[in-house]
């Protein structure tokens, strides 16, 4: 399940039968255009970033294959960012349109993957180790979780609502959160009375650790966003880069603040490195990781938070005047995408400011409507990618070029 659904299931397959044996069935639930590998295995296109009637479709299919587990056998479960959106589905008394508003809702937000996933669980049908009790009940020997995290701090209940993981919050806990100003308006009047319903007892609480149904789950994560970023490390090496400096503290919170401070520590890094580098080299790089927010009005334009954080990036570039001489800022989505937009992010200089004025465009206002998409692609900045098959969070890259 998840973005790299086809290409995990693949080398699973691949490995099976490098050791002798027959491919096993098996499910793929994920974006659209990926291809199923050759044998007993069905492949199914959920919808992302907000279920629609192909993760509806996903979910009874995931459902179909859990009645094919018999008393005995071990299922492996390959997870990967965007689960929680591709097998969406509701739970008993809850309506599919409430689940898609919930999910519209949560994503203009601003509110962070954790809080959103914490809630949205509550309200998808295999979410909250839903699927492990399930597989526990048909007999499963066992569970084992392959992942590939694209959450800071990889904490499993969060990855793709945590669908073979107990649910730690209680719904009396979850209603304290939805309190924050900036997720309360996304419950709506069947949501509450739903977790009303279990904090007094009336309908069961998600599964919570202790329950029997985890003692067959084992999970591990096979990777995440520092395998982005050493990735990218790696390659600076490789053309030349130096210094090269991997920064360990995840970027998170409001994208524009974060692109205007990312500016301020490539323009320390760049003072730090002046006259340090090799005479043969005259570029170093540093290498930022994670997953920042924004929280848009209910008819922002198109966008996403990698383009949005790019845009302030070029107008904190462009207050520096000429210390902004030979920076520039890539900032990209590692699915390829950067929200619902047809750019992975974007790439941004000293010059890229002035010249979407030059454009007839007001960067300022575009920045403060959330028009990054738009405002961007006016001087050719963005960033534009396939689908890469995976998700391990996104990446920033800030170049600096001595001068």
């Amino acid at each position: 399940m998840g973005k790299a659904g086809a290409h995990m299931c693949r080398a699973a397959i691949e490995l099976f039968e490098s050791a002798g044996h027959s491919a096993p069935g098996a499910l793929i639930v994920t974006t659209t255009g990926a291809e199923a590998p050759t044998g007993d295995v069905e492949l199914v296109y959920g919808d992302h970033p907000v279920p629609g009637q192909g993760s509806f479709a996903a979910a009874e299919r995931i459902a179909s294959f859990v009645e094919r587990v018999s008393r005995g056998d071990d299922v492996l479960v390959l997870l990967s960012g965007g689960t929680s959106s591709l097998v969406a589905a509701p739970v008993p008394g809850i309506s599919a349109d409430d689940v898609t508003q919930l999910f519209k809702c949560l994503l203009a937000s601003g509110a962070d993957i954790a809080a959103s996933n914490a809630i949205r669980k509550r309200f998808s049908r295999w979410a909250a180790g839903r699927l492990a009790v399930a597989l526990a009940k048909r007999g499963a020997a066992s569970v084992r979780c392959l992942i590939i995290s694209d959450v800071i701090g990889d904490d499993l209940a969060v990855i793709g609502s945590g669908p073979c993981v107990p649910d730690p919050r209680t719904a009396k806990e979850l209603l304290r959160l939805v309190d924050q100003d900036e997720v309360q308006s996304c419950i709506t009047p069947p949501l509450k009375k739903h977790l009303d319903a279990v904090a007094r007892g009336e309908l069961p609480e998600t599964p919570k650790p202790g329950d029997p149904a985890f003692r067959i789950v084992t999970s591990k994560i096979i990777l995440g966003n520092r395998s982005a970023r050493e990735g990218a490390s790696a390659r600076a090496h490789e053309i030349g880069l130096a210094p090269v400096n991997v920064v360990d503290t995840p970027i998170q919170g409001d994208a524009a603040r974060t692109g205007e401070r990312l500016i301020r520590e490539l323009v320390q890094f760049a003072a730090s490195s002046a006259g340090a580098h090799d005479k043969r080299t005259a570029r170093g790089c540093m290498i930022w990781g994670g997953e920042t927010t924004v929280r848009l009005d209910a008819n922002a334009p198109p966008g996403g938070r990698n383009q949005e954080l790019a845009l302030a990036a070029a107008r904190a570039l462009d207050g520096l005047g000429e210390r902004a001489r030979g920076l520039a800022l890539l900032a990209a989505g590692s699915d390829g995408r950067d929200g619902p937009t047809d750019a992975a992010g974007a790439v941004v200089d000293a010059s890229t400011w002035r010249a979407i004025a030059n454009a007839s465009r007001d960067p300022e206002r575009d920045l403060a409507e959330h028009a990054s998409h738009a405002s961007l692609e006016s001087v050719h900045a963005l960033l534009r990618s396939r689908s890469t098959g995976t998700n391990v969070g996104d990446i920033v890259i800030g170049l600096v070029k001595q001068q």
